[in-house]
């Protein structure tokens, strides 16, 4: 009983930041206020909640009410405050790597309040004008499912309601995107205003639902849904088009780069060490950018003489975009050709790792309603309860402008052994707190699943010179995000200009550039990750394969750097120093 009552007091004492760093003696403690902390991310974001499996928020939408985000941010500045209870020299070594981990990360979310990045409350690649897309992350088995699922149309209006709030907010203070991307929007929010509610995208779990139900239940939730679509969701969709387009468009930016906004150059610089996790300047990361153009090149023109093909590198770029041989005539035969591929892939990784994920993946193809304004693909992790795997989202927009020779390159990166393998083996690990095995760190998640296209290579799945071309693309890609990124936000680069850079320098057709340009502009610095963090990875691959020489073993290099999920760079590079010493003296 007394062993009882002392660690209760412990605890409430930890969570009211009472505890002095001698008092904080054990892990107990510091993993009850991680696991206190990842409940309340779960009931502040229902969605995320609700795609990672946890059925206790499926009615839910997002506070968007400033009252709320304000108590949110106070809850980040309390629980900040109790990190600092905890005396790192008495944790076990996994233990201060979680503290680490986690105080930084709520650093990060105190320091970004400040911006009112909340009042970016939608751009054109999501936002509530796409909600919709949430019922294609989750399971409708059951009758509760649906009723869950009613009731989040029914409470649609409140969301759209503090959506529109926060939209008007920013036009008044200055804290909107470009007009430019924006303009994509009112044709995605008009996708939501049907006739027949029946036709509604948010209708689409009811149109085929389990023969488990029976048909008057199933009469019944349809009348439901479809009510409820009627009378509060198509008007809710109706008022945000409204003033969407008559007061926010008029407000946004003519031109592009957020060094617009109040403090736009601070807000930049901070987003710039939170993506990369590092210390690097825009101005810095520009000339890195500039340098990794003018290097990857230089390897593709190599490529280019190795066809003999008779041209410039423009001509050449222009060849790859234009030529049908390069491209399929319909989406049926692009996503069959992204599927053999993969399957294709599977069987090889042994070669490289030592541990692969229990759960597997899909490849589908993106929402017809997202495809034209995103990207190539994407992926989803699968959800934490194992129900739903692993996704590879490929577009199938337009398939004719989709190069054969990016397949093998994308798909490397989206699912193995890049995203697929590092997220859904750091979701695996039951040995660590929720937070760092369903969160992460961009320049990590990112940076491996570029560096994983380069693996192509040695898992000898590049069989032609367009294959390689189209793997240089991608890494040229990521390279000339460095320039324009920065270019755009520090620089205050035109959207031409950047568009230009990237046709200059990459195969990638006009429609993808574009899209990616638009891409940067509405995220600025999340573009920077993805080369920031292959470098360091292949950095630290290439003092491993120079210290151990014969020794080196790939398998236990991509453990070590995959073992602790994603991390920091600067933390990752200790982890992979301290298995080099651990090497050495054996």
């Amino acid at each position: 009983m007394h062993c009882l009552l002392k660690t209760l007091l412990l605890l409430t004492a930890c969570l009211h930041g009472t505890l002095t760093a001698q008092e904080t003696t054990t892990s107990e403690p510091l993993n009850r206020l991680f696991e206190t902390e990842w409940q309340r991310t779960l009931r502040d974001n229902p969605r995320w909640a609700s795609q990672l499996g946890d059925p206790r928020y499926h009615d839910q939408w997002e506070d968007l009410s400033l009252d709320a985000i304000e108590r949110r941010h106070l809850a980040d500045r309390q629980t900040l405050s109790q990190l600092g209870a905890f005396d790192p020299t008495r944790l076990t070594d996994e233990d201060r790597l979680n503290l680490t981990l986690f105080r930084k990360s709520c650093q990060w979310r105190v320091t970004l309040h400040s911006f009112q990045p909340y009042l970016f409350a939608l751009n054109q690649r999501g936002g509530i004008q796409n909600a919709n897309a949430l019922a294609d992350s989750l399971q409708f088995d059951t009758i509760a499912d649906y009723q869950n699922w009613i009731e989040r149309l029914r409470s649609l209006p409140v969301y759209m309601h503090h959506t529109i709030d926060l939209l008007r907010l920013g036009a008044r203070r200055g804290i909107v995107h470009p007009r430019i991307i924006m303009r994509r929007i009112p044709r995605q929010i008009r996708r939501q205003i049907v006739a027949n509610p029946e036709q509604s995208p948010f209708f689409k779990p009811l149109r085929d639902m389990p023969d488990s139900i029976d048909t008057a239940d199933q009469i019944r939730l349809k009348s439901a849904a479809a009510k409820s679509i009627r009378e509060q969701v198509i008007p809710a969709y109706r008022t945000l088009l409204a003033f969407f387009e008559h007061e926010y468009l008029p407000a946004c930016f003519e031109k592009v780069g957020i060094w617009q906004i109040p403090r736009g150059n601070d807000f930049y610089a901070h987003k710039v060490r939170q993506f990369t996790t590092t210390e690097l300047t825009a101005d810095a990361i520009h000339e890195i950018g500039v340098r990794e153009v003018k290097r990857i090149r230089s390897q593709m023109e190599e490529i280019i003489r190795e066809i003999s093909y008779d041209g410039d590198f423009a001509q050449f770029l222009e060849f790859l975009r234009t030529d049908k041989q390069f491209y399929f005539s319909n989406s049926n035969d692009l996503i069959a050709a992204y599927r053999q591929f993969c399957r294709r892939v599977d069987p090889l990784l042994p070669r490289l790792f030592h541990r692969l994920p229990r759960v597997s993946y899909t490849i589908q193809p993106i929402p017809a309603q997202l495809a034209p304004d995103t990207t190539t693909a994407y992926y989803r992790p699968p959800s934490a309860d194992g129900r739903r795997a692993g996704t590879y989202f490929v577009n199938l927009y337009r398939p004719e402008v989709r190069p054969k020779y990016e397949i093998a390159a994308l798909s490397l990166h989206e699912s193995v052994p890049g995203h697929h393998l590092q997220l859904a083996l750091a979701m695996e690990r039951e040995d660590v707190p929720a937070f760092r095995r369903y969160t992460g760190y961009t320049a990590f998640v990112e940076g491996w699943a570029l560096y994983a296209e380069k693996l192509g290579e040695e898992l000898e799945v590049y069989n032609t010179p367009y294959q390689r071309f189209g793997q240089l693309t991608y890494e040229m890609w990521r390279a000339v995000r460095l320039v324009v990124d920065t270019g755009i936000h520090s620089k205050q680069w035109t959207r031409q200009r950047a568009i230009d850079f990237f046709a200059a320098n990459t195969a990638k057709t006009q429609h993808d550039i574009e899209n990616e340009i638009d891409r940067y502009i509405a995220w600025p610095g999340q573009a920077l990750a993805y080369k920031i963090g292959e470098l360091k990875i292949r950095q630290l691959r290439q003092i491993a394969e120079s210290q151990l020489e014969d020794r080196f073993d790939i398998r236990d290099f991509h453990d070590v750097i995959l073992k602790n999920g994603a991390l920091p760079l600067d933390v990752l590079e200790q982890r992979v120093q301290r298995w080099l010493e651990m090497q050495k003296d054996r």
